[in-house]
């Protein structure tokens, strides 16, 4: 698989209601950090992302995180 682009080496920090959100995978979103079908036509998909609470989310722009749609701190690595 292709790497995807990195968006920024920071994470993305908002706050986030309940519900259900299509991560961005590739990079290309101008809507980091969530998809605006950027990846049509690659072999990227949007990855479905449950937040359970309201609340500030940590979202991974560098979209190397282990820990999917969540920053671990992967970008302080790259």
């Amino acid at each position: 698989m292709k790497n995807p682009k990195i968006a920024q080496k920071s994470p993305v920090v908002i706050d986030t209601k309940t519900g259900t959100y299509y991560f961005c995978t590739c990079g290309e979103s101008k809507k980091q950090p969530f998809c605006d079908d950027s990846h049509t036509g690659s072999e990227f998909v949007p990855e479905k992302t449950e937040v359970k609470e309201d609340g500030k989310v940590a979202w991974c722009a560098c979209k190397y995180s282990k820990n999917g749609a969540f920053c671990d701190g992967t970008h302080r690595d790259l």
